[in-house]
């Protein structure tokens, strides 16, 4: 039967009682975890989200009324307890904060009873995850999730104090928003009043903050709701929490910075972690081009050799045929897998082709100097040493080469390159190394599309330089683009703003708009530049991303306190659902069944 609180009053959390504490009578409210009855003495282990603390009944110490009632209680029970700590009888428990005392209860109340959980609510627990989810409310309870959500509520609360002493001001942007075609699908809300028209939920408060600029806020953030109706990912929810910001009279340079300061405290203040500064650029072409990828994990070696050159005029047609299509041929060398079984080779083509690649050429280097190779009988053997010797190889190497056009061969190499420190071992987790990759591709050519698309978003601004080739070739124009990488992950990204009215319709006009078009869709940010806009910049993070490698979690469903499936649907509350007909009618909308 639950009892009542009235005139209790908690004075402290379970986990925040110490040695300090012995001798003081206090009151802890919390879950029973555990409750050992040994007869006449019973231990019970109360739990809340600061900790957990032992509390002793015990004969000739507390009442044979109180013995009895604490030999009922069962694991997730809601108590509250009075009484007075002191040290521990017993041994120390050096796996508990609170190890060194317990509590000796003047008063036990059941605040509520609990039924047998589906899943012990205990750290690192083995349950499916469909079984956590649906019962996200008893997940939540268990220690680790626990201190994964404060460390989110500390990571947002420390934002907003740097923020804040910066000169940011927290605006909202709204959250019903007209829809734009470009980018991932968005989620449409129907309009009760305006029949047949739709609101969209925000993919990102893009136009929303440079309006702001727009209006003299100067400095800008939120914490704020996204919503994409795309296929999930581990790292990838329908609706998601980004770290949004856009500073006035700005370059790449200052909006870099600030965002390094940041990370240094967030990190500094959070996890312990000194961040060297200034953290290390590199350029889109270069990472591409050293790592095969615009994200490069830098915690390892084993960069992408361009062997093109070297073996342009050999006698290997894969090379050849790749080179005289336009493509390149490009190696890694994993150093010490030389033994590698030729069945592991196997795999590894078979991972390649996963990523684009038409197969994998390899060199294997055996320690006693022997060469295995794939394609060794079409080389001769000066070919094969200046290849070899270009790739740096040594005895005990393998050498894995991929021929293509260059983004088969940066996306092939540079995904084998992640699978090969995986399987190496290469990666340490407490390794925390930050990358800015600058300077991307203002456009991108779509094949699906037949059309230049833009890579980030048609407000991005070209680099200066570049302008006189955005006619002639526009996919040699870089942006003043920017993200920011750590170990692999993309953490956020941003860019300088185009505020040239001049330079804002060139950019729609070759991306395929039309004058109607481009103010149909963004009249009312073309109109506002009219009046005066200032040069702005901004940067936005994927707030659950930046607490799942902090946490060092595999998914940002772990991260999130109330998930989404890869379905984007909702176990717990097993959303999406439908509604009645009455709803619908008020919209004007009906439902037409798939035959």
């Amino acid at each position: 039967m639950a009892e009542s609180m009235k005139g209790l009053r908690r004075t402290h959390r379970c986990g925040e009682l110490s040695g300090a504490n012995i001798g003081e009578t206090v009151t802890i409210m919390g879950w029973v975890q555990k409750n050992r009855n040994k007869g006449g003495l019973v231990f019970v282990d109360v739990r809340d989200r600061a900790g957990m603390i032992q509390v002793v009944f015990e004969e000739g110490r507390s009442e044979e009324a109180l013995i009895e009632k604490a030999a009922k209680l069962r694991a997730e029970y809601v108590v509250a307890v009075t009484g007075r700590v002191e040290k521990r009888a017993g041994a120390v428990n050096e796996n508990l904060a609170t190890g060194e005392i317990e509590i000796i209860p003047d008063e036990l109340r059941v605040l509520s009873e609990s039924e047998t959980p589906p899943f012990p609510i205990e750290e690192n627990v083995k349950t499916k995850e469909e079984v956590r989810l649906k019962y996200r409310y008893l997940d939540l309870r268990r220690p680790d999730m626990q201190r994964t959500l404060m460390m989110r509520s500390r990571v947002a609360t420390l934002t907003r104090q740097f923020l804040a002493e910066k000169g940011f001001l927290e605006i909202e942007t709204p959250v019903l928003i007209g829809s734009t075609p470009e980018g991932a699908r968005d989620y449409l809300v129907p309009s009760r009043i305006h029949q047949g028209h739709f609101y969209a939920l925000p993919q990102s408060p893009q136009l929303f903050k440079q309006l702001l600029m727009c209006s003299g806020c100067d400095r800008y953030f939120q914490l704020a709701k996204c919503f994409r109706d795309e296929d999930l990912r581990a790292d990838r929810q329908p609706e998601f929490t980004q770290i949004d910001m856009e500073l006035s009279f700005v370059d790449v340079d200052d909006v870099i910075d600030v965002n390094e300061r940041l990370l240094a405290r967030i990190f500094k203040e959070v996890l312990g972690k000194e961040i060297p500064l200034p953290i290390p650029r590199m350029t889109w072409q270069e990472a591409m081009d050293r790592y095969g990828s615009d994200k490069p994990d830098i915690r390892f070696g084993m960069e992408l050799q361009n062997v093109t050159e070297v073996v342009k005029n050999c006698g290997f047609a894969v090379f050849k045929g790749a080179i005289e299509q336009g493509g390149t041929v490009r190696g890694i060398n994993a150093k010490g897998q030389g033994a590698m079984p030729r069945k592991k080779i196997d795999k590894l083509v078979e991972f390649a082709k996963g990523y684009g690649a038409k197969g994998l050429a390899y060199i294997a280097l055996q320690e006693d100097g022997a060469v295995k190779s794939s394609f060794a009988k079409f080389m001769t053997e000066e070919e094969m040493g200046a290849l070899i010797e270009a790739m740096k190889g040594e005895n005990g190497d393998l050498l894995l080469f991929a021929a293509d056009q260059n983004k088969v061969v940066w996306d092939v190499l540079g995904a084998l390159r992640l699978e090969l420190a995986r399987q190496m071992e290469l990666v340490d987790k407490n390794d925390y190394r930050f990358l800015w990759v600058t300077e991307f591709p203002l456009l991108e050519w779509s094949e699906e599309q037949d059309r230049f698309v833009a890579m980030h978003h048609p407000f991005t601004m070209p680099m200066e330089e570049d302008l006189p080739f955005i006619d002639s070739d526009p996919g040699r124009v870089r942006a003043k683009a920017y993200d920011i990488v750590l170990n692999g992950t993309e953490l956020g990204g941003g860019s300088v703003r185009i505020f040239n009215p001049e330079i804002q319709n060139k950019m729609f006009e070759v991306l395929g708009f039309t004058p109607e078009q481009a103010k149909e869709q963004f009249g009312f940010l073309l109109t506002a530049f009219k009046y005066g806009v200032p040069p702005h910049a901004g940067l936005a993070y994927g707030f659950d991303r930046l607490i799942m490698l902090m946490a060092k979690q595999e998914s940002i469903r772990d991260v999130i306190a109330f998930p989404k499936i890869k379905d984007a649907s909702d176990l717990m509350t097993e959303a999406p659902t439908r509604v009645d007909e009455k709803q619908l009618e008020e919209l004007g909308l009906v439902i037409r069944e798939e035959k």
